[in-house]
């Protein structure tokens, strides 16, 4: 039984009514995936200053000490009072339970079956939420060894980082922001999108303008939305395998939610079993007429290593490409930027940077904002002089590299000879320069995937995979991607 030596929070003596009082803060604290998966199997006992939590087995009990150690014990310590020693442990067996105490049992002498009933029976009712969002947190860690929630978040906590309002449209993503807009309003008659670009062109401003929308006309008591990446739907998916969720995580997925918003789908290239639990939820999803929207880096056609119903379906609706804005697109995104600032721009500064920044419409935002808060710091106006030292932070636009240009840089940056990067050698090093050569040229070329590979002696899907893995290890910050992004901005100096 728990310690019942008194009511005061003075004395450290938590009674059940205080740790019920802790998972309810808890609750409503973190993500409820995250309370759901880690905290509702918990038990606890507790000593002067002391609050040790037995986990139903050591999967459940590592995961808790790797995600949520440090919220249990801040709110522990704001409940009991003082300085607070958390221990998270494995329930052991018990030969008789005494009467009274709550029954503690070790995960090896139980079956699954009951393990669950028993969690069930300790665990408070699940609070109803008649919306919510499989959101994701983008900064976050996502790795494969750990669980991550399938459970439902709600809408209103979900971060809609964009909206159609300030969508500059132009006519490199008039499609695409048309089709976003009716897929909305229900006019289209096509119930799913597919959204392609290369990075920065506004792919995850449309996904998001698209939850923000729907979220703001819908009716609140039936809509639920999933807006995640398809490295978290892998990982959630991996989650419910591990933890024998998997009925749990297909009856969210394909009869709970109403729209699917899936971001990155290039990254189920080659990933077999997730291709198949994708398309039987995208299937499902589309049978009961919901709505899907998709983004990849590529066009379906490009993509490789996929189940040919699943790129059926990624092209069972209208397929919308975004391309490089021109000159006229990029001054007036500076401008809507600047009118959300609250600021003025002369116009002389705005041209500049639309001139000099012209494949990325995040990096010339960035660059707008570096310029914005230069000003502000040294409290000086804005120049031509600091636009220009701003710029000098950015890829700005110069005549692009060939192909041949490329080849030459990456060798010399790697230290290899052409000969080597064209070779059939499989070294780390030598792979990490060839695929590197593939993006530049994707990026700066307007050459086809098979055209670039065969400048390399390789196969169309080759230099699809080495682009897809560089892009992640950039968009993810490793190590590894910082220096390839330091040897891409060299190729553009």
């Amino acid at each position: 039984m728990l310690s019942l030596n008194g009511p005061s929070h003075k004395t450290l003596c938590m009674s059940k009514e205080v740790w019920n009082e802790i998972r309810t803060d808890l609750e409503h604290t973190i993500d409820p995936g995250l309370f759901t998966a880690g905290i509702r199997p918990l038990d606890a006992e507790v000593e002067e200053g002391r609050l040790r939590l037995l986990a139903p087995n050591s999967f459940v009990a590592g995961w808790v000490r790797e995600k949520l150690h440090h919220s249990v014990l801040e709110i522990a310590q704001k409940h009991m009072g003082g300085s607070v020693e958390l221990v998270i442990d494995v329930r052991k067996p018990t030969a008789k339970a005494d009467k009274g105490s709550s029954v503690v049992a070790a995960a090896k002498t139980v079956t699954p079956e009951v393990q669950k009933q028993s969690v069930a029976a300790q665990a408070p009712a699940a609070p109803v939420r008649s919306r919510g969002s499989y959101g994701s947190a983008y900064s976050g860690s996502t790795q494969m060894g750990l669980p991550i929630s399938d459970a439902p978040r709600p809408i209103k906590s979900f971060n809609w980082r964009f909206s159609f309002n300030d969508f500059v449209v132009g006519p490199s993503n008039e499609l695409a922001c048309a089709a976003s807009r009716s897929l909305c309003s229900g006019n289209m008659l096509a119930s799913s999108l597919f959204l392609s670009s290369k990075p920065g062109l506004g792919k995850t401003h449309l996904l998001h303008s698209v939850g923000s929308q729907l979220n703001a006309v819908s009716n609140k008591d039936r809509l639920n939305i999933a807006c995640l990446t398809s490295e978290e739907f892998t990982n959630r998916l991996v989650w419910a395998l591990k933890s024998g969720e998997m009925a749990r995580f297909k009856s969210r997925f394909r009869e709970s939610i109403d729209v699917l918003l899936l971001e990155d789908v290039h990254f189920f290239q080659g990933k077999q079993k997730i291709q198949d639990e994708l398309l039987g939820t995208v299937k499902a999803l589309q049978e009961r007429g919901c709505r899907v929207v998709m983004t990849s880096s590529f066009l379906p056609k490009e993509l490789q290593d996929v189940d040919e119903q699943l790129a059926s379906r990624f092209c069972s609706g209208l397929v919308a490409g975004i391309h490089l804005p021109d000159f006229e697109t990029r001054r007036r995104i500076l401008e809507e930027k600047a009118r959300r600032f609250n600021i003025a721009v002369p116009d002389d500064i705005s041209n500049l940077l639309a001139e000099r920044i012209t494949t990325d419409i995040r990096q010339l935002e960035s660059c707008l904002n570096n310029l914005v808060l230069k000003a502000q710091l040294l409290n000086r106006q804005m120049t031509m002089e600091m636009a220009w030292e701003v710029l000098e932070n950015f890829d700005i636009s110069r005549p692009a590299p060939s192909m041949d240009k490329i080849v030459e840089f990456v060798c010399k940056s790697y230290g290899l000879t052409s000969i080597q990067l064209k070779s059939k050698s499989r070294k780390k090093q030598i792979v990490l320069a060839r695929n590197t050569a593939f993006y530049l040229a994707r990026k700066h070329t307007e050459l086809s995937l098979k055209s670039i590979g065969e400048h390399l002696s390789r196969r169309h899907s080759t230099v699809l995979k080495g682009i897809t893995n560089i892009e992640r290890e950039i968009s993810i910050q490793t190590p590894l991607g910082r220096q390839i992004e330091q040897t891409v901005e060299r190729l553009s100096q």
